[in-house]
């Protein structure tokens, strides 16, 4: 089980960091990865994070203003998120899969939480 939090109201130009908390499963071996949805589009990758701390990014675009991070002593991953607009605004998802890189589908996913950036 995976359960996000920390999202919420934040300015443009602000900060947030999610967690990804993870319930029932080692995360010593998993890829996690986040998405996003904003209202009326499709579901967007975001990065992910492979369990040797190998990053990828889904959105090049994101590349500097949001960074993955994991903490495995408590099977928890993060997503830091800077210099925030308008246009993040949407629910973050997190996603796992049993494997030593990151793919493209998960097998494990949270429940999202809502990050709105007003102008």
């Amino acid at each position: 089980q995976l359960v996000e939090s920390g999202g919420g109201l934040a300015q443009s130009g602000g900060s947030l960091t999610l967690s990804c908390a993870a319930s029932g499963i080692n995360s010593n071996y998993y890829a996690v990865a986040w998405f996003r949805q904003a209202p009326g589009k499709a579901r967007e990758g975001v990065s992910c994070i492979s369990p040797d701390n190998r990053v990828t990014y889904y959105t090049d675009s994101l590349k500097g203003r949001f960074a993955p991070s994991r903490n495995n002593d408590i099977d928890t991953w993060y997503l830091r998120m800077s210099s925030l607009g308008p246009e993040d605004t949407a629910v973050y998802y997190c996603a796992a899969r049993l494997l030593s890189y990151c793919p493209y589908d998960f097998d494990y996913w949270g429940q999202g939480t809502q990050v709105t950036i007003s102008a």
